[in-house]
């Protein structure tokens, strides 16, 4: 690295912010360096309202997928449900652009104390995928909390993926039952190949399996992993199963609540209104957890497939791990998981990417 490089790396590394989570013993909650009070405060005269140069840092997709290891994704992420229905994260609704016949764009925002401000901007377009363009773009941009100065700009196409699926697996983690032995992963997309790689890092499974509507992208998928197998029947699959991962982008149920047996744990991530992945009646017969009351908000902010649920049926996953509601109680009970994102998972990732970047002197710094 070169002399100019390590300086504005340097520069950057001043900006970095710890975080101490639950049960985890780590680094203190504090920025690593604190404002000065004379340079904080408002000023009216031209040389302190000139910004200069900014020195922001570039990751690229290619270096995020190289700085996040799994299982400190699933352990940041109980954290941040921790912290999350503890009350200590600012996580505002998300508000959405629409346009018209081609997608959406969602900005997604969220802070706590020893985080940077975190705010990420996804677009879903469906058409991209027959461009040969994921459906899902994003990019995350980390803000100095205390002073609003950008920090750094990374791609979130990736964190998106792996953070959503983070948060399914992390309620397999949580809510299946520890002799769970065979795991079901419906969909053979970007979200269901993150589901791969995932579980099997939380159960000692003796069979996972891939099912999708095309049996040959379930092939292909299951290729590229493993000890991974390709089913064509998914009512069998289902039926068979400790665990189910649903991971489509279907506008309907894509499995029946009659398939599913007593003891099982089921996740959904999809989101597809006005109909959904989800079946509403398996709801009726299962615990349901969820990652906040909004889930139970209209869409785009909650899912569609809770749409006329009381809110008070669903338990917070952080709240379930902070030991306030309870988890799985027998051996017979079904459990679901409904994931709708939510811009915490985004800030706890970003960080955990963004400290391993800084740390490895990764990354591109350009002055803004």
């Amino acid at each position: 690295m070169d002399q100019n490089k390590r300086d504005n790396h340097a520069k950057i590394a001043k900006a970095v912010y710890f975080i101490t989570l639950p049960d985890r013993n780590t680094v203190v909650v504090q920025p690593t360096t604190k404002a000065d009070p004379m340079t904080s405060a408002i000023s009216t005269s031209s040389s302190a309202q000139a910004k200069g140069d900014m020195p922001v840092l570039i990751l690229s997709e290619a270096e995020m997928k190289t700085c996040i290891d799994l299982r400190q994704l699933l352990d940041v992420l109980a954290g941040g449900f921790k912290a999350l229905s503890g009350g200590k994260v600012v996580n505002p609704a998300r508000p959405q652009l629409d346009i018209p016949q081609a997608g959406y764009s969602l900005a997604m925002s969220a802070w706590m104390a020893g985080m940077h401000l975190t705010v990420k901007i996804v677009n879903v377009f469906e058409g991209n995928v027959a461009k040969g363009i994921p459906s899902h773009l994003a990019t995350i941009h980390l803000f100095d909390p205390q002073t609003g100065m950008p920090v750094c700009v990374m791609d979130g196409t990736y964190i998106t993926a792996v953070r959503t699926s983070g948060s399914a697996v992390l309620s397999v983690r949580e809510l299946a039952r520890r002799d769970a032995k065979v795991a079901t992963v419906v969909g053979a997309g970007v979200q269901a190949g993150q589901h791969l790689h995932l579980l099997p890092l939380v159960r000692d499974f003796t069979e996972i399996r891939v099912v999708s509507k095309e049996f040959a992208d379930a092939q292909a998928l299951a290729a590229q992993h493993p000890g991974v197998v390709a089913v064509a029947d998914i009512e069998a699959a289902v039926r068979s199963s400790d665990v189910v991962c649903l991971a489509t982008h279907s506008y309907a149920p894509v499995i029946s609540a009659e398939w599913v047996r007593p003891g099982t744990h089921i996740s959904s991530v999809g989101v597809a209104p006005p109909g959904g992945e989800l079946p509403v009646e398996l709801i009726g017969r299962a615990s349901l957890f969820v990652e906040t009351r909004d889930a139970f908000a209209p869409t785009p902010v909650g899912s569609c497939e809770l749409a006329g649920i009381d809110p008070k049926a669903g338990i917070e996953l952080g709240d379930m791990l902070l030991g306030r509601r309870p988890g799985r109680v027998s051996a017979d009970q079904v459990t679901v998981y409904k994931a709708m994102g939510v811009a915490m998972e985004d800030m706890v990732a970003a960080d955990l990417a963004y400290r391993e970047a800084v740390r490895r002197g990764m990354g591109r710094v350009v002055a803004l």
